[in-house]
């Protein structure tokens, strides 16, 4: 059966919309938007169209639905983050496509204070049900794992970081195959001005189980925009792969979505 990486998990995984309470479309706050560890509640629509998927004639869609909350443990700071894909997926044996609900992936960061506002670092575990409406569009496996986010916001005008993810099977279908994979997700952001920006933010994805990866760049354009206590996130951005072994990777995807920050 047809594998795929699985893209939101992998972190994800993944950008997660943030803004500061600074003045709408100021420097500051159009630094921090893409800021996936901001201390603040976030609802996110995102969109993978793959145009190519290799090992098949078809194309594939994956849109997301992500939930952000911010929470405490005593006196430590945490971020759980939902994820849940709406697959259409390429269905070799009836040469058309099924469409469902995908895995459930949970993480949450434990926010350490890094003695610099501007830079964030988080880590923490993670967790993907098998919540896969049809066997083709999940892994049929539950798997756990670590998440590892760093994001520096230092310049008001360059923002860099990168989230790193690794997940195994441990329990599931055993007709199925297990899940080892591991993801590299680097995100460069250049400010223009005005709330918009230049971005790049690819996943490196590798799969230990049989040996496939995929390693896409991607270069696209967003824009912030502040309206009363909510912050909107627009962008898109296309993607091509550089480096791919196996099946089930995206040759070349367009990646876009609306991010949604709530403000205290």
């Amino acid at each position: 059966m047809m594998t795929f990486p699985n893209i939101p998990l992998i972190m994800t995984l993944l950008t997660v919309a943030a803004a500061s309470s600074a003045a709408e479309n100021s420097p500051t706050g159009a630094a921090q938007a893409n800021n996936p560890l901001a201390n603040m509640t976030a609802f996110n629509m995102q969109n993978y169209y793959i145009g190519d998927v290799s090992g098949t004639d078809k194309d594939a869609n994956q849109f997301w639905l992500r939930y952000a909350q911010p929470f405490s443990l005593g006196e430590s700071n945490w971020l759980l983050r939902a994820s849940l894909p709406l697959n259409i997926y390429p269905s070799p044996p009836t040469g058309g496509h099924q469409t469902g609900l995908g895995d459930l992936n949970l993480f949450t960061a434990w926010l350490i204070d890094t003695g610099n506002p501007a830079v964030s670092f988080g880590f923490g575990p993670q967790i993907t049900a098998p919540t896969a409406s049809r066997n083709a569009l999940g892994s049929e496996k539950w798997s756990a794992g670590l998440v590892n986010v760093l994001f520096n916001a230092s310049s008001p005008v360059f923002q860099f970081g990168y989230l790193a993810s690794w997940q195994h099977s441990f329990a599931g279908d055993n007709s199925r195959n297990d899940v080892n994979v591991s993801a590299f997700q680097p995100f460069l952001f250049y400010q223009l001005g005005g709330g918009t920006y230049l971005r790049s933010a690819p996943i490196w994805n590798y799969n230990f189980q049989n040996d496939s990866y995929g390693v896409p760049l991607g270069l696209g354009v967003g824009q912030v925009i502040k309206s009363g206590k909510t912050v909107y996130n627009l962008f898109v951005e296309p993607q091509g792969s550089i480096a791919d072994h196996g099946p089930g990777q995206a040759r070349w995807q367009i990646f876009f979505g609306l991010n949604l920050q709530f403000l205290n």
